[in-house]
C-alpha cells in the first residue's frame, strides 16, 4: 500500500531535482562532505602534497606581506637575483582574500589552513554548474544527473580538488568545463559564446597549459561561422568581441608595463595576447560584414585569417610554436624532468606504471570513439564533433604529458553522460533485454577513470604475481601530485633549520618549496623550469668532486648544505658520481670547509654549515 506522505514527497522532489541549481547544490555538498570526511582525517598537512600547492602558498604570503601585484619575483629562490615566477596573480588574489578574511578571527596558520581547505571546495560548484547545464540542455534532467554524478566522482577522485589543493590546475579544469559547456549550447545563444570566450581568455591568463584547448575552441567557432553563416553571426561576433576585450583586460591587469613587449611561452604575455586579440578581432569583423558571403567566400575568409594568424605567430612568438620546455638544459631534462611523474609521455607512463595508465587514457579514448560513432550515425552531429575535438586535443596533450589526462577525463563526461542517459532510457523501455542492461552498466563503469586504474592494477599485479591476493593490498591510483618517498623536510628538519642563521640553502629541488614555506632562508633549487640556474647549480654541487663543489658553493653564496641521502634525485647523483660531493657525504667523508650541525640521524636532513673561506 502506498504511503500518502511518500507520494506527496516524491511529487515535490521530482520538480525540485529536475532543476539545475538544487541538483548542483546537492551533488556539491555531498562531494565536499565525503572529501572532508575521508581525506581530511588522513591528512598530515593543511596544504596539498604537490610542490605547486606549497609554492602557491609562498606566493600568496608574499602578496599579503606587501609584494607588488605586478612583481612575481620569488626573491628567496635561486641565485642572488631570485626567480621570476610565471603564475598568475588572478589565482593568488582569491586565496589571499580568504586568508585575510579568516585572519580577522583566527591565528595566521589557522587562517591559512581554513582557506586552503575551503578553496578547492569553493571551486566545485563552478565546475558542476556548467557540466549540469550542458547535460540538461542536451539530454534533459536524466542526462543532467548522470553528468553531475560522473562529475562528482571525477572531483572526488581528482587530487586537484582535495583539501589543500592550491595549485592553479583546478581553476583551469573549471574554465575548461565552462568552455566546453558553452560551445555545445544547442541553441547557440549569444550569451553562451560570450561566456565561452571570457573563459578562454581567463584560462590563458591563469596558465598557458590550456592554450591548445583554447586554440581548438577558437577554431571550432570560426568553423561554425563558416558552416552556418548569417544564422550564427551574432554568436560569432559575441565570441570574437568577448575574447578580444577579455584578453586585453587580463593582459593589462596582470602584466607590468615594463613587460608589455616581452614574449614568454609559459604565461600570458605579448605573444599570446597579440594572437588572441588578433583572432578575436578578425572573427568579429568577419561576422559583422554588412552582407554575409556565401559558404565558399566564408571559407576563403577563414583560410586567409588563419594564415595571417599563423604568420603572426611565426613573426611574434616563434618559440611558442614548439615545446614550451624545449629550452630546458639537457642536464635538467635528464636528471629532473624525466623524473616528474605528471610530465611523462604516454610510452614512459606505460612503462613506469602500466596498471594505472588506463585511468589516464582509456576514458578519453572511449569518449572520442563514441563521439565519432554517434556523429557518423547522425546523432547530434555538430555537438559530437565539437566534443570530439575538445576531448581529442586534451587527449593528445596527455600523450605528450600525462597531466593533460585530467582535462580529457573531465571533458569526456559530457558525451558519455548523453550516451548513458540514452542507454538507460532504452534499457528501461525493454527491461527484459539483458544486452541493453549489460551495455548500460558496462558504459557507466567504462566512463569512470578510477575503475580503469584499479582494474589495470588488478590485472597487471595479478599477471605479474600470479594473482596473489596479497599483491593487491595496496592498489595504485591516478595521482599527479608528484609526491615521492625518501624526500626530507619533516617538522623536526625545519625546526633545526630555523635555528641556523638566515642564509642560502643548497638542498634537493623537491625540498625547496617546503624550505621557503617554513623558514626565512633562501634556497637554491625548487622544481620550476624558470629556476634553471639554481637547479643546475645544485646538481653541479652534488656531482662535483669536493674541491670543485666548494667553488660552486661559494660562488652561489651558499651558507648551509641540507643533505638528504634518501631523496630520489640525490640518490641518482650519488649513483652517477661515486667520487662526487654527495657521494662523499653519504659515506661520511665531510670536507674541511663544512661543519656538521646537530646530531647525525638515520633519516631526514643532515645540515652542514659552510665555513668562511680560509676558516
Amino acid at each position: 500500500m502506498d504511503r500518502p506522505g511518500g507520494i506527496v514527497a516524491d511529487r515535490l522532489a521530482a520538480p525540485l531535482f529536475s532543476r539545475l541549481w538544487p541538483s548542483v547544490a546537492v551533488y556539491w555538498l555531498v562531494t565536499a562532505a565525503m572529501s572532508l570526511l575521508i581525506f581530511l582525517p588522513r591528512s598530515t598537512d593543511y596544504i596539498g602534497r604537490d610542490n605547486d600547492d606549497v609554492m602557491r602558498l609562498v606566493e600568496v604570503r608574499d602578496l599579503l606581506a606587501g609584494q607588488n601585484w605586478f612583481d612575481l619575483m620569488q626573491y628567496r629562490l635561486g641565485l642572488a637575483e631570485g626567480t621570476l615566477m610565471h603564475w598568475s596573480r588572478l589565482v593568488d588574489l582569491p586565496i589571499a582574500g580568504l586568508i585575510k578574511l579568516f585572519s580577522l578571527f583566527l591565528e595566521p596558520l589557522q587562517a591559512e589552513a581554513v582557506a586552503a581547505t575551503l578553496w578547492p571546495f569553493l571551486l566545485m560548484p563552478f565546475l558542476l554548474f556548467p557540466l549540469g547545464l550542458a547535460c540538461r540542455r542536451l539530454g534533459g534532467a536524466s542526462a543532467m544527473h548522470v553528468g553531475l554524478g560522473l562529475g562528482a566522482i571525477f572531483i572526488f577522485t581528482c587530487v586537484r580538488f582535495s583539501p589543500g589543493a592550491l595549485d592553479h590546475h583546478n581553476v583551469q579544469l573549471v574554465l575548461a568545463m565552462w568552455i566546453a559547456a558553452m560551445l555545445v549550447d544547442p541553441q547557440k545563444r549569444v550569451s553562451s559564446y560570450g561566456a565561452a570566450a571570457f573563459a578562454c581568455a581567463l584560462a590563458i591568463a591563469v596558465g598557458a597549459e590550456t592554450v591548445p584547448l583554447v586554440a581548438i575552441a577558437c577554431v571550432i567557432v570560426a568553423l561554425q561561422w563558416l558552416w552556418h553563416g548569417e544564422a550564427f553571426a551574432r554568436s560569432a561576433r559575441a565570441f570574437g568581441l568577448s575574447l578580444t576585450l577579455s584578453i586585453s583586460a587580463f593582459f593589462f591587469l596582470t602584466v607590468p608595463p615594463r613587460s608589455y613587449g616581452v614574449v614568454t611561452c609559459d604565461n600570458l604575455s605579448f605573444g599570446f595576447y597579440t594572437l588572441s586579440a588578433l583572432g578575436g578581432t578578425a572573427l568579429f569583423l568577419m561576422a559583422s560584414l554588412p552582407r554575409t558571403p556565401p559558404r565558399a567566400g566564408r571559407l576563403m575568409l577563414v583560410a586567409i585569417t588563419g594564415g595571417l594568424i599563423l604568420l603572426a605567430a611565426v613573426l611574434v612568438a616563434p618559440a611558442c610554436l614548439g615545446d614550451p620546455l624545449g629550452s630546458l638544459d639537457p642536464m635538467l631534462v635528464e636528471l629532473w624532468l624525466k623524473a616528474v611523474s605528471e610530465a611523462r609521455p604516454f610510452l614512459t607512463e606505460m612503462a613506469a606504471e602500466p596498471g594505472v595508465a588506463g585511468g589516464f587514457y582509456a576514458v578519453g579514448f572511449f569518449a572520442i570513439v563514441i563521439c565519432l560513432c554517434r556523429s557518423l550515425r547522425g546523432e547530434a552531429v555538430e555537438i559530437h564533433i565539437i566534443l570530439a575535438a575538445l576531448v581529442g586535443v586534451s587527449w593528445g596533450v596527455a600523450l605528450v604529458q600525462v597531466r593533460g589526462a585530467f582535462f580529457a577525463n573531465m571533458l569526456s563526461i559530457l558525451p558519455l553522460s548523453l550516451l548513458i542517459a540514452d542507454l538507460r532510457q532504452r534499457a528501461a523501455a525493454r527491461p527484459k533485454h539483458i544486452g541493453l542492461a549489460l551495455g548500460y552498466i558496462g558504459t557507466v563503469l567504462a566512463s569512470v577513470p578510477i575503475i580503469w586504474a584499479f582494474g589495470g592494477v588488478i590485472v597487471i599485479n595479478g599477471w605479474r604475481d600470479g594473482f596473489d591476493v596479497s599483491a593487491l593490498s595496496q592498489p595504485g591510483e591516478p595521482d599527479a601530485s608528484g609526491a615521492e618517498t625518501g624526500e626530507c623536510g619533516s617538522a623536526a628538519d625545519m625546526a633545526s633549520l630555523n635555528k641556523l642563521d638566515t642564509g642560502v640553502v643548497a638542498a634537493p629541488s623537491n625540498s625547496g618549496a617546503d624550505i621557503l614555506r617554513w623558514t626565512p632562508h633562501r634556497v637554491l633549487s625548487a622544481p620550476y623550469h624558470r629556476n634553471q640556474k639554481g637547479m643546475l647549480t645544485e646538481l653541479h654541487i652534488g656531482l662535483a668532486q669536493p674541491a670543485e663543489a666548494e667553488a660552486f658553493l661559494r660562488g652561489a653564496g651558499v651558507t648551509i648544505v641540507a643533505f638528504c641521502e634518501t631523496d630520489p634525485q640525490t640518490r641518482s647523483l650519488i649513483r652517477l658520481k661515486a667520487d662526487g660531493f654527495y657521494a662523499g657525504l653519504a659515506r661520511g667523508a665531510v670536507p674541511g670547509y663544512l661543519q656538521p650541525v646537530g646530531e647525525i640521524r638515520n633519516g631526514g636532513f643532515q645540515f652542514y654549515r659552510v665555513l668562511p673561506a680560509g676558516g
